[in-house]
């Protein structure tokens, strides 16, 4: 454990001279199922200086205000025992630990003072001032979806060192640069634009994120040999099964996708004539997709979610699933039933998985 006895010095010293900006444990592997990560930073309150921790759950936040000594403790404890990984800012550096990695990450400073105030609207893994964030012009809205990712990618990453991570259809790469600030890595981001990916290799260039590349190409026409992690957010209609498809078959432990279109199970899809209007069959059409999808994951051997992971005002598609690999494959009757009780007979996915959908 001397990587984490570095890490935690690092951070009785950066409290100690004032240079502490904020910290986050992540990669949870606790008993609380519902406790995804933990975030710290320093607070003034009339009692005097404190750090404040927030225990992030998944519907709810728990906030304590301890001090220094006692914080620190508290967060020892809990990299030894619930955590595997910690993120820590400070004004003169930044240090990663995971808890295979052999040795500390340190990196260039990104805050320029610590924030005091003891009220504040939200905590955020990726700050507003982030440099790579400003070089992209992303806006609010932006941002926030780009935290919300940011909260999921860190409460289900693997807890490895060096990690491979591919961002297919990455567009202008607001998630492919966070997911890189945030676990560093190999991570490669694929687009078809190509001023777009130009632009990207620019700022990462600039920002000194060596292991960050982007690449001009297709979903459908990308190889990928062997990943740890996949993200595809608004790959269009089949788009998204190709990716799934893809991050399944380069054994990818972590499968995050956010869906967009769903065109083509509608033409197939047995329904109550009462729902046949429009847009009743164009929701239906999604649910169908998805629920599909998420069998067809189930049965390759995933444990899979899905759930809205941002508020409808700044996205319509907001709908994400998450896939996170077992040791074992699933049961087929899930995918069977489904189809067969909407007429499904041919799916994307599904062949590229080679799963026969009309096979009883």
């Amino acid at each position: 454990m001397a990587a984490l006895d570095q890490w935690l010095d690092h951070l009785r010293a950066a409290v100690a001279n004032g240079s502490f900006v904020k910290l986050t444990l992540g990669t949870h592997r606790g008993t609380d199922k519902s406790l995804r990560n933990l975030l710290a930073r320093p607070v003034k309150l009339r009692a005097g200086d404190r750090l404040q921790l927030v225990y992030r759950h998944t519907t709810r936040d728990v906030t304590k205000n301890l001090a220094p000594d006692e914080a620190i403790a508290t967060i020892a404890g809990l990299l030894n025992a619930d955590f595997a990984s910690a993120h820590l800012f400070t004004t003169d550096f930044t240090a990663d630990w995971k808890r295979k990695a052999p040795k500390l990450i340190i990196g260039k400073p990104q805050h320029t003072s610590p924030d005091t105030g003891h009220d504040r609207t939200k905590h955020r893994l990726i700050p507003p001032g982030a440099p790579w964030l400003q070089a992209l012009q992303a806006s609010p809205d932006k941002l926030r979806q780009i935290n919300k990712f940011a909260e999921i990618l860190v409460s289900l990453a693997p807890a490895r060192e060096n990690l491979r991570i591919v961002d297919m259809g990455c567009g202008k790469g607001y998630l492919t640069f966070a997911t890189y600030e945030l676990l560093r890595g190999e991570i490669r981001g694929i687009e078809a634009r190509p001023e777009l990916v130009k632009l990207c290799n620019r700022v990462a260039e600039e920002n000194n994120f060596t292991g960050l590349r982007f690449k001009t190409g297709t979903i459908a026409d990308t190889t990928i040999e062997s990943i740890d992690v996949l993200i595809a957010l608004h790959a269009c209609d089949t788009a998204t099964d190709d990716a799934i498809a893809k991050g399944i078959q380069a054994g990818a432990q972590v499968i995050i996708v956010a869906p967009c279109c769903h065109k083509e199970l509608r033409p197939q899809l047995k329904v109550l004539p009462a729902l046949q209007h429009g847009i009743l069959l164009e929701r239906q059409a999604e649910l169908v997709t998805d629920a599909l999808r998420a069998a067809l994951l189930e049965w390759a051997g995933y444990e899979t979610k899905v759930f809205e992971f941002i508020s409808t005002e700044h996205t319509a598609k907001n709908l994400m699933i998450t896939a996170v690999k077992r040791d074992r494959r699933g049961n087929e009757q899930p995918v069977r039933e489904l189809a067969a009780t909407y007429g499904i007979e041919r799916q994307q996915l599904a062949k590229r998985l080679g799963f026969e959908l009309g096979r009883a």
